[in-house]
């Protein structure tokens, strides 16, 4: 069970913070990767689902809202 102090050999309270262990992340997360595709899909399922609430909505397509602007 970790308290969130120690005590040394002595016997003495450590009053300092423990620090935590580091962990680094070494997924690359630029370019054409993996999670780019996953996220650029993501988005336009979004744009897409939100275009056919939209003309469901209104009763209006895209082509109508680009020319009546």
């Amino acid at each position: 069970m970790n308290s969130g102090y120690t005590i040394n050999n002595e016997g003495v309270l450590n009053n300092y913070a423990i620090e935590p262990r580091m962990y680094i992340d070494e997924t690359n997360r630029a370019g054409f990767t993996e999670f780019a595709e996953k996220l650029n899909g993501r988005l336009a399922m979004i744009g897409f689902v939100s275009l056919l609430a939209t003309e469901a909505i209104t009763g209006h397509g895209l082509i109508w809202w680009l020319t009546n602007i």
